[in-house]
């Protein structure tokens, strides 16, 4: 895939400054009350909470699954909890649980600030206690607009997995189920191992 794509200037908010992919790079990853993570909305700040030990749980499986069974084997490439430049002029800057580019798409491209701006084909995000069924469609939707071939959205609370393409039905893997991909030839894991233990 190629990088994101410029789109046409969209207009300042009364009385606010868009914030470009440089300016939160230059933002400080801990402040006194603690650690901090950011995204940028179309060139608005959105503060984010570092994820819980769950969450980081669920995604140190599906990236090691995903090392194991797909780029040890030549497939592409990983990655964990990076930025991703989905677009630009605004800019929006999301920071998915994982991502997977594949090898026909390497090497990547990278903003002058280090954020990834190869669309990724696949990505990963792994629901929170606090996400809405509306902010998990919403950002879903951006992803396969941006380009992005599948998303999966792990679920810990469900034990499911939802693959989500353009033009398609979602489809819902649940914890009896063997998550696999047409992406990836030969990658296969149960469901369940991605949610067992603590």
């Amino acid at each position: 895939m190629s990088p994101a794509q410029p789109l046409a200037p969209r207009a300042t908010p009364a009385g606010g400054k868009l914030l470009t992919a440089a300016d939160l790079a230059a933002l400080p990853r801990r402040l006194p009350s603690g650690d901090v993570r950011y995204e940028l909305d179309d060139g608005k700040l959105i503060v984010i909470p570092p994820p819980g030990d769950v969450h980081g749980r669920h995604q140190a499986k599906i990236v090691a699954h995903l090392m194991a069974g797909a780029e040890d084997r030549g497939l592409g490439e990983v990655r964990g909890e990076v930025g991703v430049v989905l677009r630009r002029n605004p800019d929006r800057v999301v920071g998915p649980g994982a991502v997977f580019v594949l090898a026909r798409s390497l090497p990547v491209a990278r903003s002058p600030e280090g954020y990834l701006e190869t669309i990724p084909e696949i990505v990963v995000e792994i629901r929170s206690k606090n996400d809405t069924d509306a902010r998990v469609a919403g950002k879903t939707q951006e992803y396969l607009a941006a380009g992005v071939v599948v998303v999966w959205v792990l679920d810990p609370d469900a034990g499911t997995v939802t693959e989500c393409r353009a033009g398609r039905p979602p489809r819902v893997f649940a914890a009896a189920d063997t998550l696999a991909c047409d992406l990836l030839p030969g990658f296969s894991v149960p469901v369940a191992r991605l949610f067992a233990g603590p």
